[in-house]
This record gives structure tokens, sequence and C-alpha cells, in this order.
């Protein structure tokens, strides 16, 4: 069987260069995560080099199924947003070593693929309040840039105020400073893959910082010895299975404990793709005027597996990535695009050394931050008129950055919105899920069990 009938070509009306452009293109916009979430999961203590090898082939093997099981031009990569909540909530809020935090992410894209193949999946969703889909989304957004702005050292620790503007003389606060400048101007220009030549500029702006010779003194690395690093950096596949070992200490935790740290992400995971998803298909032109995406189900299908892929590998979930619209932009409508990712992905664990080396906290500060804002974009659907709407939504975002804890900032909303509900008289038209998980969210913020 050709490539043009299996995947449909001509009746896509493109080709297999105009599928070539996008998969790259596509690559080109989603490869920032291969310098973020090595950073990322490496303050949860795992291997930055192994996480890196593990991003990179997970992230292929899964865009290389997305294309053979759904053929929808959509890049799969672990999930900004699930790699803080892996690291930031789960493994240092929740005290949850990074091994049973990998065992958690399995158990939960297990869960999601026995769910989305049962057809469960949009009931509920359903049964979850629109407001509160939008809060947490755009919550996550914020509780990213904050990350990226405290990892860079914009803002430092203060005893009196909590938080303080830090040094913005330090060359390594000062470069971040300049990347999210110039990530910003090139989102506005709308170049393509505007997030990853912000990275690559601010990168080598920070090589000529280090190479003339700035020795203020950095509380954040400004960059590595340069070639040293970047020699001794060698293939780490130490994580690969390292899920396994995790089992036991997973099931060994506090019964609310365990069920919040699988809901959190199986939760996340949930509106995550879906949120993502349609909205490509829609680009795609896979959606009639009833509303039905052609299709669908593959993509649903190939993004669930994806989430298992990641933890054998040793990365937090996968999901599909809303930059995959680029290559879209750019004529790709078919999964050829998506194996042309895949194969991109495999192909820069060969860079590994030079990512890992270029990309400090303080170049990667700008990619939190720009993907921060696009997240809270979403806030626009919220129906600001109305207190009852707003409250919930105030509360998840507050505190989920005031307490450091995605899980956390989830619970406060559920508690707000379900109290809000029954004050207004609602409390039979809430669904049997808000009432579990809202039992669950009183029992842990309470009794911590």
């Amino acid at each position: 069987m050709s490539l043009n009938s299996f995947f449909k070509l001509s009746a896509n009306n493109t080709s297999l260069k105009t599928e070539l452009i996008a998969g790259l293109t596509t690559f080109l916009a989603m490869s920032y995560i291969l310098g973020v979430n090595p950073a990322m999961l490496g303050d949860a203590g795992m291997s930055t080099s192994g996480v890196f090898f593990a991003t990179a082939i997970a992230s292929g093997i899964s865009c290389i199924i997305m294309g053979l099981v759904s053929k929808y031009p959509v890049g799969l990569a672990p999930g900004m947003g699930m790699n803080a909540l892996f690291t930031y909530t789960i493994v240092i809020g929740m005290g949850v070593s990074w091994k049973a935090g990998l065992a958690a992410v399995f158990l939960s894209s297990v869960i999601f693929l026995l769910i989305t193949i049962s057809g469960l999946r949009e009931a509920i969703l359903n049964a979850i309040p629109l407001n509160l889909k939008l809060a947490i989304g755009a919550g996550i957004g914020f509780f990213l840039a904050f990350i990226g702005l405290k990892g860079a050292g914009i803002i430092v620790d203060d005893p009196s105020t909590l938080l303080a503007l830090g040094a913005l003389a330090d060359p390594a606060t000062f470069l971040a400073m300049i990347g999210i400048l110039i990530t910003l101007v090139l989102y506005v220009k709308k170049v393509p893959a505007a997030v990853f030549f912000g990275l690559l500029i601010t990168a080598i702006i920070g090589l000529v910082f280090t190479l003339i010779g700035f020795s203020y003194p950095s509380s954040v690395a400004l960059m590595p010895q340069v070639p040293t690093q970047i020699i001794s950096t060698s293939f780490d596949m130490s994580l690969f299975g390292g899920f396994l070992s995790g089992f036991g200490e997973l099931f060994s935790a506090q019964p609310t404990t365990l069920v919040l740290v699988v809901f959190s992400l199986l939760f996340v995971m949930f509106f995550d793709t879906t949120g993502t998803l349609i909205p490509l298909a829609q680009e795609c032109g896979f959606v009639d005027k009833e509303g039905n995406a052609e299709g669908i189900g593959g993509a649903f299908l190939g993004d669930a597996i994806s989430g298992i892929i990641g933890a054998i590998f040793g990365t937090s979930t996968l999901t599909a990535y809303v930059e995959s619209a680029t290559g879209i932009g750019l004529g790709g409508r078919t999964g050829l695009t998506a194996i042309f990712v895949g194969i991109f992905f495999l192909l820069s664990a060969l860079f590994a050394p030079l990512v890992l080396s270029l990309f400090t906290s303080s170049v990667t500060c700008a990619a939190l931050v720009v993907v921060g804002i696009l997240m809270m974009a979403q806030l626009k659907d919220v129906e600001w008129d109305e207190f009852h709407a707003v409250a919930p939504v105030f509360m998840t975002i507050l505190m989920m950055l005031l307490t450091y804890s995605i899980s956390l900032g989830i619970a406060w909303g559920f508690i707000t919105y379900a109290v809000i509900e029954i004050a207004r008289g609602n409390w039979k038209k809430l669904s049997w899920l808000v009432w579990v998980l809202v039992a669950i969210f009183i029992i842990y913020l309470f009794f911590g069990l």
C-alpha cells in the first residue's frame, strides 16, 4: 500500500513535501520541551540527561503511533502543566518519590485509556463545570510562569513579604528578562516556532555573556562550562522502567494521597487533551456541521497510549500539543505530519549534550512565561458577570499559586464551587462525581490522610 493511499494525501489536498515541511515546523514549535522538561523534572531529583532522552524517545514513538492510529497531524510530548504537577505538587509537595510519581503516571494513563475505550470520557467531562475547567487550565498557566520567574531569579524569597523582585543586574536574571522580551516580540510578529527561536537566541546571548567573562555572583547558572559539559554528557537511559519499582511506595501511601495523586494526573489529562484535540480537528476541517469530529476516537486513543509510553521511558504524562496548529497552518493534514514530527524527536536525541548545556533556567524562563500567557487567555470564556462563577475561578488560581500546588488549587476551587451552589439552592444539580471529589478534597485538606 502506498503512502498516498494509506494517508489519503490526494484526498486531503496535500503531498509528501507538504507533510514534511508541516512536520518540521510543528517539531520546531514544540521542541522547547526538550530544554524545559529536563530542567523541570530535574527539580524532582531525576537525571536531567535521562529526562531528555525519555522526552525525545517517548515523544518520537508517541507521535508515530498518533500518525498511524489516528492519521491526525498532531504532535505529542510531555505536557506543560503535567510536568509541573508531577514535580512541584506530587513529588515536592506530597513527598512522593519520582519513581512512585512515574508509577502514578502509568496507572492514571491506563485508567485514561480504559475510559477512552469505554466511551465514558465525554460523560465525565460533562460532569465538571466549565468555569472550573477554564480556571484549572489558566491557573496552571500562572503557575508555570511563576516557576519560570522564580527559577531565573526574577522573583526571589523574602522573609518579610514572602516574595520580592530579584537583583535584575545579575547577569542570569538579566538574561532571562532579555529572553522573555525577545520571545514576546517573536510571538507578536507571528514568527513560526517563536518559542523555540526565542530559546535559541537567548541561549546564544547567554553563551556570549559567559565567553566575555561576566563574573557577577549569580544565584542562577548563566551558562555551563562550554565545551567541557557538552563533551561529558552521555547517553542516559537510567529512567527507563523506573516506574516499576515505584508501585510499592505508591500503594503504601495514605488512601486519600493515592487517590489525589492519580486523580490529579487524570483530571488535568482529561481537559488538556480534549481541549487541544477538538480545536486542532476543527483547524484541519475534520469537524462537520453537527460538531462531530471525523477520526477523533483514534486521536483520543493515540493520546491515551502516549501517557503509558512516557511512564515507561521515564517522563511525565505526554499529551497533544496545540503547537501542532503551526504545521496544520502550512498544509499538514494527515498522520504523515505526526510521523515526521516523531522522526525529528528521535533524531534530536543525538543533540542531548548541546541542548542540556545551553538551556539553563535563565534560558527556559521565557518559554514558561509565554506558555503561561497562552494558557491564561482561556479565561476570556469565564462568566465574569456572575459572582457564583467567578469565585471558584478566583480561588482555584489564587490557591494554586499561594500553596505552590496544582492539586490544592483544584481542591479549593471544587469546595468553593460546591458551597456556593448549595447556598444557591442548586445542590441537587451537583453530579455524583463533584460530591465524591469534594469529600476527598475536604479529607485531604483537613486531615492529610
